[in-house]
């Protein structure tokens, strides 16, 4: 029987419909008449009540859906890493710069403009950029101006401007000469930007995230913990209940949260003594495929999980096991260097934001509760343990897959850097969060078992260049990607 609830107005025939126009809201930062291509728009736009409804109570989120836009407003209750290439060009993350570039260029657009030239716009956003140390701006700087020109081409990609005439690689190539007129959508500005609370007050980054279990009313508190529980499982690929705060956990192992996110999105749910996941098999719901046929970084990731695997299945090597560290470990490791970077003066302190870090109690909320028998989640069940994988060990392994395969199997751009290669791929599995980076090597966490029959087929030589590559023809168990 279906979830009750998610999808209730949605006839059964048309539920794949749905569940791609949920797909599509949740893997787009703004959906436009032109993106991410002609027709998702409106076969979004088909659903919108729908949609909100849905996004509102099962995760509470906010959708905005007029004719001519769809965005979606998450709350985050984690600061995430790996939503930073939202913000790239051709697959590169902007920088410090950019993003304040970008900052800088939507707030010198005003509202009784629609359109603006390039030399109007360099003009208005120039003095507040030289404002900010260490930033500024001067064309007569190559990589000042790059930096304008991967900002605004990323806008105009999300409709937020058009070019209406002129050239923005004229003004590059000449600022004194070349320019360019663009046509503003406030609309799509407004949303593109659109923070949880004023900036300039915040004294913290963690003010950004959503408050954490404040409700009075045991009702309420179970139904907070249930949109915490969703949003974990959709955003991440997989969450692990010795990382998560207990009432996450508690709601995760109950039937009812991940049922009704498998029914929004049409992905199965995979559930495991350690955690549960959505299982995305067919790659339509991911932003990372693994395993696929994407670079070197991610055929050298499911290489290095094999050879982890073959370790830990020796019953020669005896592997130190330690528990997993909860996720709030990492976000005030995290806080604590964004912070670090923030300006001291100008900070309005009278209204600060932040997210509280102790219960009413007065207690460090960490989620474990410390006995005489060591740590313990409150329903007495033991944290996970996860063997350690120095570092040592898997320099090692990549230097064995360099003599085995060939550095050029690697590609040009690896075949002489196998340690900027492994640490790529390792890079690449935490964010899977397959491997769990600690210090001194990483810990193989419990979804990285789905993926130990990995087989590597002899590398094969591509018709023409002579260029070496590896394949994973045929993999067994399962072969799910996985949903990040």
């Amino acid at each position: 029987m279906a979830p009750p609830g998610v999808a209730a107005g949605v006839a059964q025939s048309e539920l794949g419909s749905y569940q791609q126009a949920v797909r599509l809201v949740l893997t787009h930062d703004v959906i436009t008449a032109t993106r991410p291509r002609p027709g998702v728009l409106q076969a979004v736009l088909r659903w919108a009540d729908e949609l909100t409804k849905d996004f509102r109570e099962l995760l509470g989120y906010t959708l905005i859906a007029t004719t001519r836009q769809v965005r979606l407003v998450r709350r985050l209750d984690e600061l995430d890493a790996t939503q930073g290439p939202m913000f790239a060009k051709n697959g590169k993350p902007f920088d410090r710069r950019r993003l304040a570039y970008l900052c800088l260029v939507l707030a010198s657009f005003q509202r009784s403009r629609v359109e603006i030239s390039l030399a109007d716009l360099v003009r208005a956003f120039t003095p507040a950029a030289n404002a900010i140390d260490g930033l500024g701006f001067d064309a007569r700087v190559t990589a000042h101006k790059a930096a304008v020109v991967d900002v605004l081409d990323w806008l105009v990609e999300r409709g937020a401007l058009g070019l209406s005439d002129g050239s923005l690689e004229a003004w590059a190539q000449d600022s004194e000469r070349g320019d360019a007129l663009y046509d503003i959508d406030h609309d799509i500005c407004a949303s593109l930007f659109k923070p949880a609370r004023p900036l300039q007050h915040l004294t913290s980054a963690a003010g950004l995230l959503d408050a954490p279990f404040v409700a009075s009313k045991r009702g309420a508190q179970r139904a907070a913990a249930e949109q915490r529980a969703a949003r974990a499982l959709l955003e991440y690929p997989v969450v692990y209940f010795a990382q998560v705060e207990p009432e996450i956990a508690d709601a995760l192992r109950a039937r009812g949260v991940a049922e009704h996110l498998a029914r929004l999105t049409g992905m199965p749910v995979e559930r495991r003594a350690e955690g549960v996941m959505l299982a995305d098999s067919g790659g339509r719901f991911t932003d990372k495929p693994f395993p696929g046929r994407g670079g070197a970084v991610n055929r050298a990731a499911g290489l290095l999980l094999a050879k982890i695997a073959d370790l830990i299945e020796d019953r020669d090597q005896a592997l130190t096991r330690f528990e997993l560290p909860p996720d709030r470990q990492d976000q005030r490791d995290l806080l604590a260097r964004i912070d670090s970077a923030l300006p001291v003066a100008g900070v309005v302190h009278e209204l600060a934001w932040s997210v509280p870090t102790e219960t009413q109690d007065g207690e460090k909320f960490t989620g474990l509760t410390v006995g005489t028998e060591g740590p313990v989640t409150p329903d007495g069940v033991a944290p996970t343990t996860a063997p350690l994988i120095e570092h040592s060990t898997l320099a090692t392994m990549i230097a064995e897959l360099y003599d085995e395969l060939g550095p050029a199997s690697f590609t040009i751009t690896w075949q002489h850097d196998p340690h900027g290669l492994l640490a790529a791929a390792t890079a690449f599995l935490a964010d899977l969060r397959l491997l769990r980076p600690v210090e001194g090597g990483v810990l193989v966490l419990p979804a990285a078992a789905r993926y130990r029959n990995i087989k590597l087929a002899l590398p094969i030589t591509r018709a023409g260049d002579g260029q070496l590559a590896m394949s994973f023809g045929g993999f067994q168990h399962g072969g799910a990607e996985e949903a990040t």
